[in-house]
């Protein structure tokens, strides 16, 4: 498919199962692709975003099942009050919502599966092995682990530390073995295709080792897609999952559409589901003539108390908890610049407190606060000219240049972290300059009228740059910045501005009118 100037820039998350309600593991994977897509729209990009649930599986039958329910009336329940509410919750900007359950999906699955088993590249067999249900998948000798304690004896996943369950099944497989080269082939010319690196080496080295034949149905259970030439069949369910980034955007159904935004630009995916998207996914693509996606890049584990973040351990921590106290906003910028994407993470509410009241309320917040206080103070809320520039103004005009591009290439990067890192050494910097230049020590003496208009000016320029950078990662925030500097009369909406030009000094027009509105962070009840 040849690429053109109006291809969309597509971004994913994974779509997440629906056995229970989410938690900050899950908030913290779809808060980086909003960021991401955000950053992406403020290049002033067409983006699609998209996020979702899946709903099919043993996985969710059993919870269902143990909650007294069927599966389809689980996943309606979790999707209304759990799924799509933490979305507001976190102010995510998902241009789609897909459900492996609605009909547009399943039918496309069906077709899918028929193309391929059409083409020779599904048969029939019989597979005997260790099965994980939670990862709702067969395991290798390799990924499991001695049980110890009240699982002596048993093998357990090494994932989630649970037995795995010997099953045997008459099942249809997908003849993924024969990509073993065409997937190796891949890796070596598109080097980033998985990332980071660490995730690249992992899944060349599994590829290395030969890959099986993949068992694509099962029959033991009905909560899934009907395989269409066998109905005692359902998909299995990764395969049913992993099309839903080709489904929802048109794929079998509007042919445009598709081409316009196919293939994705990123996959964002935890590490513990990478092969999925990095060795299944993309030959079951190479089977059906599809282009590949550009890039899956695995984020690590969020650690709480040392341990991956799960709901039966009780480390499950819902977003609310933590936005009630600290706002969306917060909840957004803690995650994305405390944790180095990829790696693992840890959450404490010691650090986030901390990061608060020192990065946000003493940071960003106080400088917001005391620029528009003192143009209100000095100039009756009047943005002066500016006079002369000297050479401190030129260097603070410079770290915000500076701060646009290491920022931007942070982004393609995929370093949320690195990106923040850049915009705060313009936060550091006005502070600095603010404290150096001292306007109301130059405000007394009336003949320095202008250098003091001056001084004030380079300061609400370079809020006014924070507030183009800083809108991905923090909309709220961001938006009462841009009103509290009379910027949208002249410059327009605060998302309308190209966030390549944002490092252009100078852009705040004399006259407009600077209000101090409410404290963005609120300092913290101690109690």
């Amino acid at each position: 498919m040849p690429e053109s100037a109006d291809n969309a820039f597509y971004v994913t998350t994974p779509i997440y199962y629906v056995n229970d309600a989410p938690h900050i593991g899950h908030a913290y994977t779809t808060v980086v692709t909003d960021f991401v897509a955000r950053w992406h729209r403020q290049r002033q990009e067409d983006v699609w975003f998209l996020t979702g649930t899946d709903e099919h599986g043993e996985k969710v039958l059993r919870t269902a099942e143990a909650n007294g329910v069927d599966a389809r009336a689980w996943a309606d329940r979790l999707v209304e009050t759990a799924w799509r509410p933490v979305l507001e919750t976190i102010d995510a900007s998902n241009d789609d919502f897909i459900r492996t359950t609605e009909q547009r999906h399943v039918d496309r699955v069906q077709e899918f599966m028929q193309s391929l088993h059409e083409a020779g590249e599904i048969f029939e067999g019989t597979y005997e092995g260790a099965y994980c249900v939670a990862c709702e998948e067969y395991k290798q000798p390799a990924d499991l682990v001695e049980g110890t304690g009240e699982f002596a004896g048993q093998q357990l996943c090494a994932i989630h530390g649970r037995p795995v369950e010997m099953l045997a099944e008459k099942n249809y497989f997908f003849r993924m073995s024969a990509y073993t080269d065409r997937l190796l082939a891949h890796y070596a010319e598109n080097p980033d295709f998985v990332q980071p690196e660490s995730a690249r080496n992992e899944v060349v080295s599994f590829v290395k080792q030969g890959l099986q034949d993949l068992s694509i149905s099962r029959s033991t259970f009905d909560w899934g897609v009907t395989v269409p030439w066998d109905e005692s069949h359902v998909i299995y369910v990764w395969i049913d999952a992993l099309l839903n980034y080709a489904t929802a955007v048109g794929y079998g159904t509007d042919n445009d559409r598709f081409n316009r935004i196919w293939p994705a630009d990123i996959h964002f995916v935890g590490k513990d589901i990478l092969r999925f998207h990095a060795v299944i996914w993309p030959a079951m693509l190479m089977a059906a003539g599809i282009p590949l996606p550009k890039k899956v890049f695995a984020h690590g584990w969020l650690l709480v108390g040392g341990e991956k973040m799960s709901k039966s351990k009780l480390t499950g921590i819902a977003p609310a908890e933590i936005i009630d106290t600290f706002g969306s906003d917060a909840f957004r910028y803690y995650f994305l610049r405390a944790i180095a994407f990829g790696q693992d993470g840890s959450f404490s509410w010691e650090d986030i407190a901390a990061r608060y009241q020192a990065e946000l309320a003493n940071g960003l917040g106080n400088l917001a606060s005391r620029v528009s206080a003192m143009v209100g103070k000095y100039f009756d809320g009047v943005l002066p000219a500016p006079g002369e520039s000297t050479e401190a103004e030129d260097v603070l005009a410079g770290v915000a240049q500076q701060a646009v591009a290491d920022a931007d290439a942070a982004v393609d990067r995929v370093a949320p972290h690195e990106a923040l890192n850049a915009v705060w050494t313009l936060v550091d910097a006005v502070n600095g300059y603010i404290t150096e230049q001292q306007p109301w020590a130059v405000a007394k003496d009336e003949t320095q009228r202008e250098r003091l208009a001056t001084i004030l000016y380079a300061a609400a320029e370079s809020v006014r740059v924070l507030a183009v950078l800083l809108n991905p990662a923090m909309p709220k925030a961001c938006v009462k910045i841009w009103e509290s500097l009379g910027a949208e009369p002249s410059l327009g909406p605060l998302a309308r501005q190209p966030l390549g030009d944002a490092g252009r000094w100078g852009q705040l027009v004399p006259g407009a009118t600077v209000t101090k509105g409410e404290a963005l962070f609120p300092r913290l009840d101690a109690s």
